[in-house]
């Protein structure tokens, strides 16, 4: 069969939708369209019953409690609502430090900015040139005023793996919290999103193959006691008070065959995109590609590499009608600005405007590599 479009190569920004998934959202917008909150007739009992059931589904994947499961827009609100949530709090017992690192998702440094303009200290980490942060630079920031640590799971620029267990190992017995955005790993790296030292937890549903419009917020109780968050918008009561408004449940159902199916199919689609990975770096070897994120740190589905020589926007115009690629953050791209990651992680300038996104995922068929190739040494 021949292909009329590229192939789909830019899976960190948003991930086709998984069949079984699209398949719940339908029946729920089609058939069963009732609201949840509506107690007098049987729409509104099996609409409840939905999200009752998708919140344990997502539970059951991050080893949490279905009432710590807080459903959300996503995860860009999942991380507002974690730190800007956190600052009334903060305040009123003279927690106004926060630590995070250079190079978080703009979802994490821009709400931090805010509270920093707002008179909260704040301590970024930079990472090596690998582009992995030091868990213990970060502990060693730790003050008494500190309110917030927060550090996502994995890059969603270069797909290196930050040092989750080893933060939440230094941190099982000190009382500041911890919050992680795991955008690019829930339902995809299992077992360090179990860890229940991880107070708060963010993540999208369409970065885990469901639909777009959704998303989670892990907020993990600490026995009696709950993280202490007020809301940042008001009206209805919903979701436990956090996040008021009506739930759109198909995308919540969605959200919650994609959790289930991530946990149980994680071990298959690693191995399908590992194998993804292994063709694509010895089909580009003759071009003297530079990978940028440590080895052995990277998600399987992720490459971020440039191309002596060869600008990014080049690559990218070149390649258009084989493979769709990026040059960095969706959420920026519409006013290109040289990635923050990469400059914090020290790269020269050639290597920051020539770096290019490659990112997939199991449901992605097989590109022309021969055909990749010959375009970028044209």
């Amino acid at each position: 069969m021949v292909r009329t479009h590229p192939v789909y190569l830019d899976c960190n920004a948003t991930t086709p939708l998984e069949p079984a998934v699209a398949a719940v959202i339908r029946h729920f917008f089609e058939e069963e369209y009732g609201n949840e909150g509506s107690r007098t007739h049987a729409y509104g009992v099996r609409a409840k019953e939905a999200v009752k059931q998708a919140r344990e589904q997502v539970a059951r994947l991050v080893a949490a409690q279905p009432e710590e499961i807080i459903f959300t827009s996503g995860a860009t609100e999942s991380n507002n609502l974690s730190i800007l949530g956190l600052a009334q709090w903060g305040r009123r017992h003279g927690k106004t430090h926060i630590i995070s690192t250079r190079i978080e998702h703009k979802a994490v440094l821009e709400p931090i900015d805010v509270l920093a303009k707002d008179g909260f200290e704040v301590d970024l980490v930079s990472p090596g040139k690998g582009g992995r942060v030091d868990a213990a630079k970060i502990i060693s920031l730790i003050r008494p005023t500190t309110l917030l640590i927060s550090v996502m799971h994995a890059n969603n620029e270069t797909g290196v793996i930050q040092p989750i267990p080893e933060i939440t190992e230094a941190l099982v017995h000190h009382p500041v919290w911890f919050h992680v955005d795991a955008s690019q790993t829930f339902g995809k790296l299992i077992e360090p999103l179990r860890n229940h030292r991880i107070d708060l937890l963010s993540a999208s549903g369409h970065k885990i193959f469901g639909p777009k419009g959704v998303g989670v917020l892990v907020v993990r109780h600490r026995g009696k006691q709950k993280v202490p968050l007020a809301p940042l918008i008001h009206g209805g009561g919903q979701e436990q008070g956090l996040r008021p408004g009506t739930l759109p449940v198909p995308l919540i159902a969605g959200l919650g065959m994609a959790a289930e199916l991530g946990s149980k199919d994680h071990a298959i689609r690693k191995a399908k995109c590992l194998a993804f990975r292994a063709k694509f770096l010895q089909a580009i070897q003759s071009l003297n590609p530079k990978i940028h994120g440590e080895e052995g740190h990277v998600l399987p589905h992720t490459v971020n590499v440039s191309f002596p020589g060869l600008s990014a926007e080049e690559a990218i115009v070149r390649l258009r009608d084989l493979v769709a690629v990026s040059n960095g953050s969706a959420c920026t791209s519409a006013s290109y600005q040289p990635s923050h990651v990469l400059k914090a992680m020290g790269l020269g300038k050639d290597e920051i405007i020539g770096a290019v996104r490659f990112s997939w995922c199991h449901l992605t068929p097989e590109p022309d590599w021969a055909g990749v190739v010959a375009r970028l040494k044209a």
